[in-house]
């Protein structure tokens, strides 16, 4: 029995041998065809999007990593652990084997992020931006930079694999280097791939390669490799641009789960947005920033994608009501944490005194403090070639201010098309009536500013006065309005500090705009301009830090005698309308 047994397993075997031999006959042929149209595809694609891809090297040729160029003008995105020791200058190499001078731009500290400029060239080859949320699990990626620093002929290496988890969180592990809403690839990706490009099986840049989980494996490939999503990039990326250090978002509050494995909140500043415009300990979360809250974990990694200062929108259940509000994210950082340069150091100890004979301290020398360190001091030790020392210039608080004059500069050149405002220098009086059909009169004169409507007056004095919420519960329109006038008859330099802070959605729904921040004492006012058109489109001025800002809309820019102000105000404070303005007559007097 059990002989008959092995020989008809042996003659199934051999039937199957001999179907699979048929199958491979007939198929193989009409397969062949479609395998190598695959890949010649995959080569297609990597011919298409190497030339993008740039070796990164540090001056001297000691250490370095990968990034990839996003426009013609040689910006190009590789991670902020690249270059964080490089200095302002370094060494990039793209496949064409030439080696190109490249500045520092912008830095994001946490989001490991940097933003850096090729010189030379006007035309340099670029990546497409793909849309990072469109991944799904199992598609097919490709990995290209420069590990181990391999690319000494900064041809890139080429790594192919898939997708093996979106929306994932890598912490910060004791560095700045927060992984938010990342993506998880088993495509290799190893020391030196660091700020290389993740491309799709389309040749699309989804993210920025940049960690790997090294920490138990030892430094090589484990298969499981992170990549920031291309997202989360694009949202800093006008600030990167403008020669910042940015910051990400914190929601001025702190969230667990409930009993029912709710959301909910546990803690909340009350100098904070949320609080001010409504939220509460206790309340829960339905969605944030248009996505849906299911857990503490999907929340951070959601709130860590956006930046700070951003207004977006929150959902949340209060006593059992669903309430929306559009609130402004605080910083995650103080603004000295993220600071370029060297840490500040501890004092050294004071060495106990020694005794004389008779017991008593002997004098001693005092110790000299060490000196503090001076964030752009290897700023000065690097050989910056001369022929590229414009592109860099230095300020604190900036990657590399330079950046920003030129992104000022493209801000606020449509303001001189206004009319001359600076000849002005006398009484402004801007007359009409509101919305709701009260007359008014905005007088903005040297030493003060005035209003008059439904029947009262309000006055806030400019000299020897601190600002105030005048009229009460506008969140201070008289200085607002005053600000406005600073700014189309003086421009920059009617303020203590003004920078370009990049773009954001206004009012958190709204389209891109461009955002100038001013400040003037106290008083810091964000300006909104139009993208498309360039005109100033609105305003959002706070009294002091955490107060909740007067915001102004305009709309309708008409000529009153030869200088274009807005015909349409509307202000708000705290998303109460206080009034919307229509301004029939403007007069504009010079000095007497």
């Amino acid at each position: 029995m059990g002989e008959k047994h092995r020989v008809a397993r042996t003659q199934r075997l051999e039937l199957m041998t001999f179907a699979l031999v048929c199958w491979l006959t007939v198929s193989a042929p009409a397969a062949e065809p479609q395998v190598r149209e695959a890949e010649l595809k995959r080569v297609e694609v990597i011919e298409r999007v190497a030339p993008t891809v740039v070796a990164v090297f540090a001056k001297g040729g000691a250490g370095g990593g990968s990034g990839v160029l996003v426009s013609k003008d040689g910006f190009a995105l590789t991670n902020f652990h690249v270059v964080s020791g490089l200095g302002p200058f370094m060494k990039c190499g793209l496949n064409d084997g030439v080696l190109y001078d490249a500045v520092l731009v912008g830095l994001d500290p946490t989001g490991d992020v940097a933003l850096i400029k090729l010189l030379g060239r006007e035309d340099f080859p670029i990546a497409t931006l793909g849309d990072s949320d469109k991944l799904e699990i199992g598609d097919w990626t490709y990995v290209m930079g420069n590990p181990f620093l391999l690319a000494t002929d900064f041809q890139p290496t080429v790594t192919y694999g898939i997708v093996s988890g979106t929306h994932r969180y890598q912490p910060p592990a004791g560095t700045w280097l927060e992984y938010t809403d990342c993506i998880q690839v088993d495509t290799s990706i190893n020391p030196g791939n660091s700020g290389g490009p993740l491309f799709s099986s389309a040749g699309e840049l989804v993210g920025i390669n940049g960690r790997g989980s090294f920490e138990k494996r030892g430094r090589v490939n484990s298969g499981a490799g992170y990549a920031i999503s291309i997202n989360q990039i694009k949202f800093f990326h006008d600030q990167l641009k403008a020669g910042r250090v940015v910051d990400h978002a914190t929601l001025g509050a702190t969230v667990t789960t409930d009993s029912d494995g709710g959301v909910v909140v546990n803690g909340i500043l009350e100098s904070s947005d949320v609080f001010r415009r409504g939220l509460r300990s206790g309340d829960e979360l339905v969605s944030f920033a248009g996505r849906p809250v299911r857990s503490v974990n999907q929340f951070k990694n959601i709130l860590g994608i956006y930046p700070k200062d951003w207004m977006l929108p929150i959902v949340f259940r209060h006593e059992g009501e669903r309430r929306e509000i559009h609130a402004r994210l605080r910083g995650l950082h103080a603004k000295t944490e993220l600071m370029p340069g060297p840490r500040p150091q501890p004092k050294p100890r004071q060495p106990m005194p020694k005794k004389d004979k008779d017991g008593n301290p002997e004098k001693t020398p005092d110790l000299p403090l060490p000196p503090r360190p001076d964030p752009h001091a290897e700023v000065a030790k690097q050989a910056i070639p001369e022929q590229w020392k414009e592109w860099f210039v230095t300020k604190a608080g900036f990657a590399n201010y330079r950046f920003n004059q030129l992104e000022q500069d493209r801000v606020f050149a449509p303001l001189k098309g206004l009319g001359d405002f600076a000849s002005a220098a006398g009484s402004w009086r801007l007359s009409g009536q509101s919305a709701t059909g009260d007359k008014f009169e905005l007088t903005l004169a040297v030493k003060g500013i005035g209003l008059e409507i439904r029947d009262s007056a309000f006055f806030q004095q400019l000299e020897d006065t601190d600002p105030a919420d005048e009229p009460p519960g506008s969140g201070g329109f008289l200085i607002a309005a005053h600000q406005l006038r600073l700014l189309l008859q003086t421009g920059s330099k009617a303020f203590t500090e003004c920078h370009y802070f990049g773009s954001e959605p206004l009012d958190g729904r709204g389209e891109s705009v461009d955002v100038i921040v001013t400040t003037l004492g106290a008083i810091e006012t964000r300006w909104f301009f139009s993208r498309s058109s360039g005109l100033l489109l609105g305003m959002d001025s706070r009294l002091y830090e955490d107060a909740e800002a007067c915001s102004v809309r305009f709309e309708n820019w008409i000529d009153f005698n030869g200088r274009r102000l807005p015909a349409t105000w509307m202000v708000t404070s705290g998303e109460k309308e206080f009034a919307t303005l229509k301004v029939a007559k403007a007069e504009l007097v010079g000095k007497k």
